[in-house]
């Protein structure tokens, strides 16, 4: 049977015989499914400059003028934090997290292709 290509961008390749991430090889033989993942961003950051801010409130006028300043900042910094979008392959050997990405549209595309791969397989 000749190779089909279902996605081909940025070293990532899919088709029907194998799936190519980061210099590794998957026999898409082995794959039985695909599954999407999400981690939530980190907000720790955020968390200790707001304490931070709150601190600054029990001081004089400069003091709460900072800690309005930190706590916007904080504000402003929760709001850039983004979730990692992870494709996990279903194998006769287990789960494996193949790819992560920040962008989920991009690694809806590669699920997308991997599925269609896996359909065409029969």
């Amino acid at each position: 049977m000749e190779e089909k290509i279902f996605f081909n961008k940025d070293n990532i390749s899919v088709s029907n015989s194998r799936f190519i991430v980061s210099g590794q090889t998957y026999a898409m033989s082995n794959v039985t499914s695909v599954k999407s993942g999400e981690t939530p961003g980190s907000q720790t950051g955020t968390i200790v400059l707001i304490v931070i801010a709150l601190a600054f409130f029990a001081g004089g006028a400069f003091m709460k003028f900072l800690g309005c300043a930190l706590f916007i900042f904080a504000l402003y910094l929760a709001t850039k934090v983004k979730n990692t979008y992870t494709v996990i392959l279903n194998t006769s050997a287990g789960e494996n997290k193949a790819l992560s990405s920040q962008d989920k549209g991009y690694v809806e595309s590669i699920i997308r292709a991997l599925n269609d791969a896996i359909v065409s397989r029969g």
